[in-house]
């Protein structure tokens, strides 16, 4: 079965679960009326499934190629682009001043899912023109953003973002790329990025790159990077692409997945840059782009989940074998444990698109508000949205193959791919175990208030809902206090110890949000109460022996030497 866009469910949780109505009545987002929400949604899935999706094979088997240092990109990728750009889907959130829609992210990052869903590969390049915009509209001068967010914001341009360095991963502030200033307000910049999604392309008329660099007065570590913006083509007088620049494209990775998206190593020579932010600032200017990039990657967790879901359950309605407890030779998904699969990953598809959606709605609160309480929440939820859906993607991706039994395994019928292409979410703008640590460290530097009000409001809607779903509404509530005193005990402990059980810690949290969700799904819909339950008295209960290791602290680990981990 082709992909078809969930226009529908997501629909239902912007209605019934994460309060996007509180969004749309606030001042700043009152020209978004419901209808012309609705028909938002209702266009990008059209795109998603008609134009998008068709391409997303042929972005696997004949993947991007280098010819003569530049990217040639996969069939159709040209078509699907355009209709990406001329729709106006890049520039959704952007500020209307440089040609931007100034919607809200909750329905950008709705758009998001659908198109990454359709197609990973494609939805890849704009992903990373709405970071930049959003890099260059907090810290761009007004001649930066003069000249390119226009460009970017239509999709004429494009935007990459250039961290890493073959010995700085992680450890960004061990870069050795280096700026030197020109004299005439434009520096020179030097050195080698590696896995820069988009790096190059052909599908626009420039690729604009944000590349961090340390000054000559740069000091060591992070404290001493700045951010410039570098250009393939020097803008000329009239803002056109105009002197070539000097940086290249030195080759493509060979990848696990994504194939359609160019992932490329670039050597920057003496390149002429322009300072963005202040000086030694850089890793500032470059979190609001990483920010945005990590809910987008969320997003695409969420997409690729519900793609391969729909190829499972198709396959499962279709797929005759043996005997069933429904009928003498019925499908597959008449078997219990078909059956269980399938609704586990469709629970926690649902779980991990409201996690999403709710993050996103307390950024628009934020934007809209400006209170501290809604960013607070919106930068707590963060982490969590981007490790929890990422690492359903794969989860329900691998569980996708294994409903197609020996044929998941067969690249023909195409379950594999969605394996494949969702590995690197979980890696992707920070891992997931970095998110876990932030989580439980600098999300945690204030006692853990952040925390205990959310569980607190999970407490008060599960409290509310005994009258109608007293048995889920009780586990739900059992649960959050569980939760509730984990984090008691997580905020007393040292950062190493909290540490070694931050991964068991988020993925607790995120059950928890989870349940949240379904539980209100379930009272503004029975008939969405049997998913509830699978959630809720199937996967929930898991939280036991996660909140157990969170316990543990490090210790533990520390006394396994390397003879215990020696073959």
């Amino acid at each position: 079965m082709p992909y078809r866009a969930p226009v529908k469910d997501i629909r239902f949780i912007l209605d019934h679960v994460v309060g996007f109505a509180d969004v749309l009545a606030t001042p700043r987002f009152t020209g978004t009326t419901p209808d012309l929400a609705e028909a938002i949604l209702s266009e990008a899935g059209r795109i998603s499934t008609d134009v998008l999706a068709p391409l997303n094979r042929a972005g696997d088997l004949s993947p991007a190629r280098l010819e003569n240092g530049a990217v040639v990109s996969s069939p159709g990728f040209a078509e699907g682009y355009r209709a990406i750009a001329e729709g106006g889907w890049v520039g959704m959130a952007a500020s209307p001043d440089h040609g931007g829609m100034g919607l809200p992210i909750a329905l950008a990052l709705s758009v998001d899912e659908m198109m990454s869903g359709a197609c990973l590969g494609l939805q890849l390049k704009p992903l990373l023109s709405k970071g930049q915009i959003e890099a260059l509209e907090h810290h761009g001068s007004e001649e930066l953003k003069a000249l390119y967010l226009p460009k970017l914001t239509s999709g004429e341009w494009s935007g990459t973002m250039n961290l890493t360095e073959p010995h700085a991963g992680t450890d960004v502030g061990a870069l050795r790329s280096k700026a030197v200033p020109n004299g005439d307000g434009t520096y020179a910049v030097s050195g080698q990025k590696i896995f820069i999604t988009w790096g190059d392309s052909d599908l626009t008329s420039n690729v604009c790159h944000l590349v961090l660099a340390r000054l000559p007065d740069g000091v060591p570590g992070t404290k001493g990077i700045s951010l410039f913006m570098v250009p393939k083509f020097i803008p000329d007088a009239a803002g056109n692409p105009g002197k070539r620049n000097t940086l290249r494209v030195v080759s493509l990775e060979h990848k696990l997945g994504i194939h359609g998206s160019p992932t490329c190593v670039m050597q920057f020579d003496d390149a002429t840059g322009w300072l963005v932010g202040a000086p030694h600032n850089g890793m500032a200017a470059m979190f609001t782009m990483m920010n945005n990039a990590r809910l987008s990657v969320a997003a695409q967790g969420v997409g690729v989940a519900e793609a391969a879901l729909q190829h499972a359950l198709a396959y499962a309605e279709g797929r005759r074998q043996g005997a069933t407890p429904l009928s003498k030779e019925g499908t597959i998904i008449e078997h219990a444990d078909v059956r269980r699969m399938l609704a586990a990953m469709r629970a926690e598809v649902f779980a991990a698109r409201s996690i999403g959606l709710s993050c996103a709605v307390a950024i628009d609160m934020a934007t809209a508000t400006g209170a501290a309480d809604w960013k607070a929440r919106a930068a707590f939820l963060t982490p969590i949205a981007k490790a929890y859906c990422t690492d359903i993607a794969c989860e329900v991706a691998h569980q996708g193959v294994q409903v197609h039994g020996g044929m998941g395994f067969i690249e023909e019928t195409g379950a594999a791919q969605y394996l494949r292409d969702a590995r690197i979410l979980p890696i992707y703008e920070g891992t997931n175990g970095i998110q876990a640590m932030d989580l439980v460290g600098r999300k945690m530097a204030d006692g853990g208030e952040v925390a205990f009000r959310l569980i607190d409001e999970v407490q008060r809607g599960a409290e509310a809902a005994r009258g109608k779903l007293p048995d889920l509404a009780g586990d739900v509530w059992a649960t959050a206090e569980a939760l509730r005193e984990a984090t008691e005990a997580l905020v007393a402990m040292g950062l190493n110890d909290r540490f070694a059980g931050a991964v068991a810690y988020l993925r607790a949290f995120a059950r928890v949000l989870g349940g949240q969700a379904h539980l209100k799904a379930a009272l503004a819909d029975g008939g969405r109460e049997a998913l509830a339950r699978v959630m809720i008295r199937r996967l929930l209960p898991e939280n036991l022996g996660l909140l157990a290791e969170v316990r543990e602290g490090a210790a533990g680990l520390y006394a396994v030497g390397g003879d215990d981990l020696a073959a």
